[in-house]
């Protein structure tokens, strides 16, 4: 069973970047997709992007171009590279154990705490 832990997040100013981290545990972390999702105050979480086992990504239209996922399976460890924030960027995000199904995702493990993205305008 692969754990997954966020990092990364923090105050930045609007037009600022951040890359936050999702590190795994166990044997089996190349093998399996993982997304990134986000909640904001008051809002559903939704996801943000994702990478599946063989590094094919997919992206929510609000990041498109500037928010880029990749993997590097040595370290058991999925990026999210976040640049020209906004504002509205400003949120908790999580990453989790995902598989992709066309415009979604399955998960079917439990969240963790997340990391805190707040964009300053």
């Amino acid at each position: 069973q692969v754990q997954l832990v966020e990092s990364g997040g923090g105050l930045v100013q609007a037009g600022g970047s951040l890359r936050l981290s999702c590190v795994g545990s166990g044997s089996t972390f190349s093998i399996i997709g993982i997304g990134w999702y986000r909640q904001a105050p008051g809002k559903q979480r939704e996801l943000v992007a994702h990478i599946s086992s063989g590094s094919n990504t997919n992206y929510a239209d609000s990041v498109k171009g500037r928010f880029t996922i990749s993997r590097d399976n040595a370290k058991n460890t999925v990026y999210l590279q976040m640049n020209s924030l906004k504002p509205e960027d400003t949120a908790v995000y999580y990453c989790n154990k995902a598989t992709w199904i066309g415009r979604t995702t399955i998960i079917t493990s439990a969240w963790g705490q997340g990391t805190q993205v707040t964009v300053s305008s």
